[in-house]
């Protein structure tokens, strides 16, 4: 559980990235969950974009990534901040 300091400082780090994945029409899928943990694993911390035609709520969406223990850092309109502590990180975060 993230405080909310480390939210704040984790959002500032977001503000500069664009999102690297899209939930579209197919909806959540476990190839998605995989693959945003592969990422997760290198970088700690990745953007998510719900798109228009996605019948997907930021609720569902929110539980569909706390499953793997994957933080919800922010939403902002369709876009969604993941992080997740990592030990394989290229340039691991330190939080405050």
């Amino acid at each position: 559980m993230l405080t909310s300091k480390q939210k704040v400082y984790l959002r500032s780090l977001a503000q500069n990235l664009k999102p690297c994945f899209q939930i579209g029409k197919n909806g959540l899928s476990e190839n998605l969950k995989t693959d945003v943990l592969n990422y997760l694993k290198k970088y700690e911390l990745v953007k998510v974009s719900i798109l228009n035609n996605s019948m997907v709520t930021f609720a569902e969406a929110k539980d569909f990534f706390e499953e793997s223990a994957i933080e919800v850092v922010q939403k902002i309109g369709h876009t969604l901040v993941l992080y997740q502590t990592s030990g394989d990180a290229k340039n691991p975060i330190i939080l405050p």
